[in-house]
């Protein structure tokens, strides 16, 4: 079951990380709500979207070696 957990947030991770690139003006009102004092700009949801993806070859890779 924890396998299964790992592997929904590195699919999870990759479809939003690449959804953020490329469709970054889709994501404004969510990242204005997430982010309230400060205004979403398109850098920083590309940035963000580059982190999901590092973020989940991260996890990838942890889920390949057997680490967890």
């Amino acid at each position: 079951m924890n396998t299964l957990g790992l592997c929904a947030a590195v699919q999870l991770g990759l479809a939003f990380g690449l959804a953020a690139l490329l469709w970054p003006d889709r994501f404004t009102p969510l990242f204005d709500i997430l982010m309230f004092p400060w205004a979403a700009s398109r850098r920083w949801i590309r940035a963000n979207g580059i982190a999901a993806i590092g973020f989940s070859l991260l996890l990838l890779m942890m889920r390949l070696t057997g680490n967890r």
